[in-house]
């Protein structure tokens, strides 16, 4: 790793002194170049190496003596040329003194790239390069060293069509690529995906159609498969298609982007191409298939705070209290989940309390078939934190409701049924008197003595408030 670093830096034509000359006397010392004898005979083994490898391109030539010239001057050698010019093809001869752009060449090779790839960690390499490194087993990136999550390789299309057009402006002629006898199975994937997401624009409706279902199943099976989607165009085709007069297709895009913005870059990539007013629109009147992977896409989507603000501010709360409200069990959990992450910003709480959240949301709370009374129970701790959610909040029935939890819940019921009673009783002391009366004390002291250690906590403050809520004002 800190040899790698030390070669860019080397190879550098920045003006940092300090830090180029730290990266050359480590490299001297790697490499055991340190006396003029020693550099003198690495020059002979460097013209050497010219004369046999007529492949080398001239990039790698130039680049082998920049650094050997710099270990010379570090040991006070002259640098005069025994190195003879590189051997540029005729060709080239025309661009020859033309530096190729840094980001083109491939990291490891130092050459410009034919056919780059992106690896786990986003960074690029040329393909049979960072397939060689992969192959002996190493499974970690060779310019930042991390671990991939994943040892897939994704086209990078963009720089590959900018060193096309640069070679095109330059009159450069890039290496020629080497043959292979068949296609491996990661990049017959690649190609098929690449071809699907082409045909997301096709004028075929049946091959428009086709293309957008199997993109919907791939993005749901790896990580890699969504980042090949990604890198190939794919999210902002996606996005136009949650417009297409076709509910089917509808269907698939919004749920294809569902899955693709498990990742989080591909967040910022679905939300660039502003595709949240239109899954707000499938949410409003897509089908009902449609509308809960809306809701879902909406909770991924929210994770970014400024996506937080956009969905409230399109109007998209009131469409997730009418899923709460008239969904299936699976909507109404996508529901819940969207819109708890979304009420953690304090205008969308008060537009979810107005759009008519409480009521539907205690139903659920009642309802045992959904196994949802902890989520629950903390979407509507977030309610309970402002007044227009108390009062909401302050009816007899669902004090009660909070006592029976507290009574005959789990350890985690318990906790979270405690955490809204404490809230709402802080800032209404007839509520605490009126779950006293429903008998939640003998309850509370039970969680106290033998409650989880959270559990404990709150009966303890639950205990105090309810003493100080009996003393006569």
């Amino acid at each position: 790793m800190e040899l790698t670093m030390d070669l860019m830096v080397a190879l550098s034509t920045n003006n940092d002194r300090n830090a180029n000359a730290a990266s050359v006397e480590r490299l001297a010392n790697k490499l055991s170049l340190h006396t003029a004898e020693e550099l003198r005979e690495e020059t002979l083994r460097v013209e050497k190496l010219f004369k046999e490898k007529r492949s080398l391109s001239s990039e790698s030539q130039q680049h082998i003596t920049r650094v050997l010239d710099k270990l010379k001057s570090l040991a006070g050698v002259e640098e005069n040329r025994v190195v003879d010019d590189p051997i540029v093809p005729k060709s080239l001869a025309k661009c020859a003194s033309i530096a190729v752009p840094h980001e083109f060449l491939c990291p490891i090779t130092l050459e410009i790239m034919r056919d780059p790839v992106i690896i786990a960690t986003g960074q690029t390499y040329e393909r049979e390069s960072i397939q060689e490194w992969l192959d002996t087993n190493r499974g970690t990136c060779p310019k930042t060293g991390q671990t991939l999550e994943h040892l897939s390789l994704v086209p990078n299309v963009a720089l590959k069509n900018l060193i096309q057009e640069w070679c095109e402006n330059n009159n450069y002629e890039l290496p020629k690529e080497a043959c292979t006898s068949a296609e491996t199975p990661s990049t017959t994937n690649d190609a098929k995906i690449l071809s699907l997401v082409q045909n997301l624009s096709s004028r075929k409706l049946d091959e428009q159609r086709n293309a957008v279902e199997k993109i919907r199943v791939l993005s749901k099976e790896s990580p890699e498969n969504r980042a090949l989607i990604a890198n190939a165009g794919g999210i902002k085709l996606l996005v136009q298609l949650l417009s297409y007069p076709d509910s089917r297709i509808q269907e698939h895009a919004v749920t294809a982007l569902f899955n693709l913005s498990i990742d989080e870059p591909n967040k910022k990539l679905i939300s660039h191409e502003e595709a949240i007013p239109a899954i707000i629109e499938i949410l409003q009147k897509g089908t009902i298939l449609a509308k809960e992977n809306s809701a879902a896409a909406l909770f991924s989507l929210s994770m970014l705070d400024e996506n937080k603000v956009k969905i409230g501010s399109l109007n998209g709360i009131p469409p997730l209290v009418d899923l709460l409200a008239k969904g299936t069990i699976r909507g109404k959990k996508d529901a819940v989940t969207a819109l708890f992450n979304l009420c953690l910003n304090p205008c969308n709480k008060i537009m979810a309390i107005e759009a008519g959240i409480v009521p539907p949301l205690i139903k659920v709370l009642e309802d045992k078939k959904l196994e949802m009374v902890n989520e629950t129970l903390s979407l509507l701790l977030i309610l309970a934190s402002c007044s227009e959610g108390r009062r909401e909040l302050g009816e007899l029935s669902f004090i009660e409701t909070l006592v029976h939890l507290i009574r005959d819940g789990s350890a985690k019921n318990k906790e979270c049924a405690m955490a809204v009673l404490l809230e709402l009783g802080s800032n209404n002391r007839n509520l605490i008197l009126a779950a006293l009366q429903y008998g939640v004390y003998e309850h509370v002291v039970e969680v106290s003595k033998n409650g989880t250690e959270r559990g404990r906590r709150k009966a303890e403050s639950l205990l105090k408030l309810t003493s100080t809520a009996q003393e006569i004002p």
